[in-house]
């Protein structure tokens, strides 16, 4: 059993404003849990509560680390993930609005808008490629 407390509703409002905000339609989120390395010296990861959506082709998770502790991340495949640049947030706030924004200028350059950066500087790999986090999502139909 994990120390780290649920998303509480407060919690699932804000992200669920932000997305409605964004996308201009309510998008559904899941409830999940994650695999996060939090001790860089320890080979264990901690399994803790994390929130999951899709949207315009990309997947989103955003993990409770600590009570007010968030880590977030994108991904449109296992092999094609993004963070945010920062390890932790303390508002959920910030960390859903950081992590939506960042994957909004992640579209336009996919898309191919300039944003005065180099064809090597867009293939670097993102901030969190290779992090330990791995999330398990509930099967379709309640199977688990």
């Amino acid at each position: 059993m994990s120390a780290i407390p649920e998303f509480n509703d407060a919690e699932k409002w804000v992200i669920g404003s932000a997305l409605k905000e964004r996308h201009k339609t309510k998008i559904a989120i899941e409830l999940a849990d994650s695999e996060v390395k939090l001790d860089p010296n320890s080979e264990e990861p901690t399994v803790s509560p994390a929130v999951y959506w899709s949207a315009r082709g990309a997947n989103f998770a955003i993990c409770k680390i600590a009570e007010n502790r968030y880590r977030s991340m994108f991904f449109y495949t296992v092999y094609d993930a993004y963070g945010t640049g920062r390890d932790a947030y303390d508002e959920i706030a910030d960390c859903v609005s950081t992590l939506l924004r960042l994957q909004a200028d992640h579209e336009k350059e996919r898309a191919g808008a300039s944003s005065g950066k180099t064809r090597d500087d867009l293939n670097q790999p993102g901030p969190n490629a290779g992090a330990e986090f791995d999330v398990t999502l509930p099967m379709p139909g309640g199977n688990e």
